[in-house]
């Protein structure tokens, strides 16, 4: 059976990367994105709409019948965001908004960038995010839910971030030494996470899963070609 999908994040590293396959997978006969700017693709699959996501209704979906597979990659920093509140508002608020309004409309699978050492018991303020984040998308219970939690994440983004592009680069240089529990750590490209994430979907098995470096090379055995490295 085909499919559609629902995408939030598209501007960004990994949601490009997931934006680009998707359109190109034969299980999927739509992509709607959601966006707070026009996209400059255009594609026969493609449906863009420009959303204010403080502001999102049912209405600014159009799943219809069935629901769609939802891929969440929505992310920033405090410093783009301005504030730590604000940060919260992209990074979890807008993140659960979509995925509730998608499971009202009927969506049975979810799969979500989250943040390896996500725990909303974190003394760390971006991984107490991501692990509320995590906490409020599985309270909705969809009958599947994939939480892909990446450490460092290798590419070209659209808006450089000068820190994360020197972890990066350290994580790389460091990544043979990441070995048993610090194997989560080690960098991943963003074409392989996006791959992994889309796998993890289209096995359809219901459960709550957690993924993790080795489950991203697991789900996407062949190295994916990042479109933006």
């Amino acid at each position: 059976m085909t499919r559609s999908a629902l995408l939030v994040g598209a501007t960004g590293l990994v949601g490009g990367q997931l934006l680009a396959r998707l359109l190109h997978d034969p299980l999927y006969t739509r992509v709607t994105v959601l966006a707070r700017r026009p996209l400059a693709l255009q594609h026969p699959r493609l449906d863009t709409r420009v959303v204010d996501f403080a502001e999102l209704g049912a209405d600014d979906l159009a799943l219809g019948p069935g629901g769609a597979d939802v891929y969440g990659a929505l992310g920033t920093t405090i410093r783009q965001a301005g504030s730590q509140a604000a940060f919260r508002e992209v990074d979890q608020h807008h993140t659960v908004r979509v995925a509730g309004l998608a499971r009202e409309a009927g969506a049975e699978r979810i799969a979500v960038v989250s943040s390896v050492g996500a725990s909303s018991g974190s003394r760390t303020f971006y991984l107490r995010v991501k692990g509320d984040m995590e906490a409020e998308v599985t309270a909705l219970g969809y009958p599947q839910t994939e939480f892909f939690r990446p450490s460092f994440i290798l590419g070209r983004r659209p808006a450089h971030r000068r820190g994360e592009g020197l972890g990066s680069g350290a994580a790389t240089v460091l990544a043979p030494l990441l070995a048993g529990p610090a194997r989560p750590y080690r960098p991943v490209p963003a074409g392989r996470l996006a791959a992994a994430m889309i796998a993890a979907l289209a096995e359809d098995r219901p459960g709550l899963r957690v993924r993790t470096h080795d489950d991203f090379l697991a789900l996407a055995p062949e190295p994916a070609a990042d479109r933006r490295a």
